[in-house]
């Protein structure tokens, strides 16, 4: 019996359908999931003859959807900011001016009056100096509480996120594939499982109905059918349903602790950072009303004794008020520079990352899904329909290489 199947024409060809099935399952998921991601730039000839990852041709809609359908729900940029503490921040900055008062000091007066300033007496400068030093503290405190009460005001959110993800669309990318990162390895191993079915399926057919176009379709089955199993059990069902003993639910669902971990990391690490914050306080479409702000609490150390004692000192009363000017432009710097310090930024971002996580895994699971379904839902088609494609070519080839049909 078993020779006489072994000698059964083109036997092993038959048998080499569901391992071919299983091999183009898992090629059309994997291209599925890279074409979902990349290039990052377009490649090809526009309109139709190329190709841009999904997510980095849409970035600005994307992240869009980051802070609507998560950011959003988590808090907002005032609360994220209290919760760093701005008192903390206050001292931070205070520190770092304090600690270069000097120099900054220096490259004032310079740009306006090198020389006499430079041949100042050493005690008259260290007086300037003194004075500065001792008026940092107040102003810093005020200003800094000023922004945490008016944050909202001053930036916009959804305009930080856009900006920063549209300026590094790698970054977005980043975020989904370690968000996802099961889920997308997922959807590559699972069309080899669903292909070795499907062929097995395939083989009876083409055995009962040997046509030329039997191979093809099958293929374009296979390709369409693995994409489009593979992407529903990600986020299906979208609640707990109970199957005999089992508690079946969407891959990507049964995994939100874990999810809204890695969210509230990269979020914090990445995106709704200090750095970014104060960025966007002082160069965002908002700026100018933080720079009216930082010029109002200037006001008792502009128009006191420090700035008046080094006018009169160096550039006389006809320029003081352009030394003033040049004061308010270094302040409106110094509310920037300090935060490019990684440790601060991320001591500041661990303090908001516990909250998001936390509220994060309370989320509904239809709130929850919208952190990653987005990537998928609007184009996804797309893959779907190229997955069908691809296997069928693949069994074209398969029907003119190993069949020999003509």
């Amino acid at each position: 019996m078993l020779e006489s199947l072994l000698a059964y024409p083109d036997f092993w060809k038959y048998v080499s359908i569901p391992f071919i099935a299983g091999a183009v399952g898992w090629t059309t998921n994997w291209m599925a999931v890279q074409m979902t991601f990349y290039p990052l730039e377009f490649m090809g000839v526009r309109p139709f003859f190329g190709w841009q990852g999904i997510i980095p041709s849409k970035v600005e809609k994307m992240a869009g959807i980051v802070v609507d359908k998560a950011l959003s729900k988590l808090g907002s940029l005032d609360e994220f900011f209290r919760e760093m503490e701005p008192e903390k921040i206050a001292a931070f900055l205070t520190k770092n001016i304090q600690s270069r008062v000097e120099e900054y000091t220096d490259e004032v007066m310079t740009e306006r009056n090198a020389v006499l300033w430079e041949n100042l007496p050493l005690l008259v400068r260290k007086r300037v100096y003194s004075r500065a030093r001792r008026a940092i503290p107040s102003v810093m405190d005020s200003v800094v509480d000023d922004i945490s009460r008016n944050l909202d005001s001053l930036v916009d959110m959804k305009h930080m996120v856009i900006t920063q993800m549209s300026e590094d669309k790698q970054l977005m990318v980043q975020m989904f594939r370690e968000v996802g990162d099961p889920e997308f390895r997922f959807v590559t191993n699972s069309g080899l499982y669903f292909g070795f079915l499907f062929g097995l399926i395939q083989v009876p057919v083409f055995i009962l109905m040997p046509e030329n176009w039997v191979l093809p379709f099958f293929g374009f089955i296979v390709g369409v059918a693995t994409n489009w199993l593979a992407l529903n059990l990600i986020f299906r069902p979208l609640n707990p349903v109970k199957v005999g003993p089992f508690r079946v639910q969407g891959l990507f669902l049964k995994r939100q602790k874990d999810v809204a971990e890695t969210f509230a990391r990269l979020s914090t690490e990445e995106v709704i950072t200090l750095r970014n914050i104060m960025y966007q306080v002082v160069n965002g479409p908002r700026g100018d009303r933080t720079k009216a702000l930082i010029k109002r609490h200037l006001k008792p150390l502009l128009n006191g004794g420090v700035v008046r004692t080094a006018a009169q000192l160096t550039v006389g009363p006809e320029g003081y008020a352009d030394l003033k000017k040049a004061v308010e432009e270094k302040a409106v710097d110094l509310a920037v520079e300090p935060f490019e310090d990684q440790g601060f930024n991320r001591e500041r971002g661990v303090l908001v990352e516990k909250i998001m996580s936390d509220r994060m895994q309370a989320l509904s699971s239809e709130e929850f899904q919208d952190l990653l379904r987005p990537a998928f839902q609007e184009d996804e088609w797309i893959l779907i329909v190229v997955g069908g494609f691809l296997g069928a070519m693949a069994g074209v080839f398969q029907l003119i290489f190993m069949f020999g049909a003509a």
